[in-house]
C-alpha cells in the first residue's frame, strides 16, 4: 500500500541562495565554537572564571546554543522572504536573480 506524496514539490529556485547563506552562517559559528574548544583544551582554568552566577564554561556553552538558535531564526526568516520573492517573480513572469 503506497501513499503518494502529501504535497507537490516543484523546483526550489532559492536553493543556491539558501546554500550560500547556510555556509556563511556556518563560517560565522565554527570559529566561535573552535575558540570554545581551544580554550577548553589549552586553558581549562580560564573556563572556571565566574561570569555572574555561572562560570565561563556554562555561559559560553549557553551562548553557543543561543547563537545557533538565533542563526536558525535568521536563516528561516531570510530564506522565507527569498522564497516568497522568487514565487512572486515567477507568477509575474519576471526572472529571479
Amino acid at each position: 500500500m503506497s501513499h503518494g506524496p502529501a504535497t507537490e514539490w516543484g523546483k526550489d529556485k532559492s536553493e543556491g541562495f539558501k546554500s550560500r547563506l547556510g555556509l556563511l552562517m556556518f563560517a560565522i559559528y565554527v570559529p566561535i565554537y573552535i575558540a570554545f574548544v581551544l580554550i577548553s583544551v589549552l586553558s581549562p582554568k580560564t573556563l572556571s572564571i565566574d561570569v555572574g552566577n555561572l562560570n565561563l564554561a556554562i555561559a559560553f556553552g549557553f551562548g553557543l546554543i543561543l547563537l545557533a538558535i538565533v542563526q536558525a531564526l535568521i536563516y528561516n526568516g531570510i530564506c522565507s522572504r527569498r522564497e516568497r520573492r522568487d514565487e512572486a517573480h515567477d507568477s509575474s513572469g519576471e526572472k529571479a536573480q
